[in-house]
């Protein structure tokens, strides 16, 4: 059982409004199906950032924050098809590299409270799973008992699942070759970080928008996520270079391992 993240910095060009880089799509999609060919019992959970597409509509409405006026819902919906633009075009390329890939949206099956993700049906991906098909998950609205809606990040979703699927490797595809032990990024990456480790990571910030935290809460999320799951591999590199999403799934160890302390 593998889950494996594509970053929307990866993915899009988050300093350009709506732009995905479909070339790198094309090629994601096809290195997912030589990996799945070489090894037919995999089973793997695929999830995708929102980039420049989600992201943006989100910041602009404060959809985070909640969702009170209709102006607020209007932004809500318009979120929602932001998010929902990049997803086909994500979908198209795993298709046509003929991958059996399905569309698991949150919005329809998630609940949160004061933004924190509190329900999913994860029946029917286990199921998906078990037919040998691709599942693939998203950041997207969700309803908010508390404050009417917020957004549910994909770490959020795949958090929520690897509580359920315990994945053997949990691997994220960035545009970064993993995480660095110096700021601004200098030399090689770190080969592993710890929970216990106490080091000033160089993980920065984004000038383009990103309403789920970008690096920080992702190094954040894995060292959680580690410490959850501490028999579960976690890693970040980069999938940019072509052949690196291929080789990490097939068990190449690429970027920066996170680990629970200890």
């Amino acid at each position: 059982m593998i889950f494996l993240k594509l970053g929307g910095s990866l993915i899009t060009d988050k300093a350009r409004r709506e732009t995905a880089r479909l070339d790198v799509l094309t090629r994601l999609a096809q290195e997912i199906a030589e990996a799945r060919g070489q090894q037919p019992g995999m089973r793997l959970l695929l999830g995708h950032g929102s980039g420049s597409f989600g992201h943006v509509a989100a910041a602009r409405y404060g959809t985070r924050q909640g969702a009170r006026t209709p102006q607020d819902w209007l932004g809500f919906a318009q979120v929602w098809w932001a998010a929902h633009r990049l997803n086909r075009l994500v979908m198209d390329a795993l298709l046509a590299a003929g991958l059996p890939a399905v569309s698991f949206p949150p919005l329809g099956h998630a609940m949160c409270e004061a933004g924190v993700l509190v329900q999913l049906a994860s029946e029917p991906i286990v199921r998906a799973l078990e037919a040998g098909l691709l599942p693939v998950v998203q950041g997207d609205v969700a309803f908010d008992r508390s404050q009417g809606a917020t957004i549910v990040s994909t770490e959020q979703v795949m958090g929520y699942l690897a509580d359920e699927l315990r994945p053997e490797r949990v691997l994220l595809a960035g545009s970064e070759q993993g995480v660095y032990g110096q700021f601004p990024a200098q030399g090689p990456p770190l080969a592993i970080l710890r929970g216990s480790d106490r080091v000033q990571v160089a993980i920065g910030s984004a000038d383009e928008a990103d309403v789920t935290g970008g690096m920080a809460d992702k190094v954040d999320w894995c060292l959680r996520l580690a410490a959850r799951l501490p028999q579960s591999e976690v890693r970040i590199f980069s999938g940019r270079h072509p052949g690196n999403l291929r080789d990490a799934l097939s068990g190449a160890a690429l970027g920066t391992r996170i680990a629970p302390a200890g």
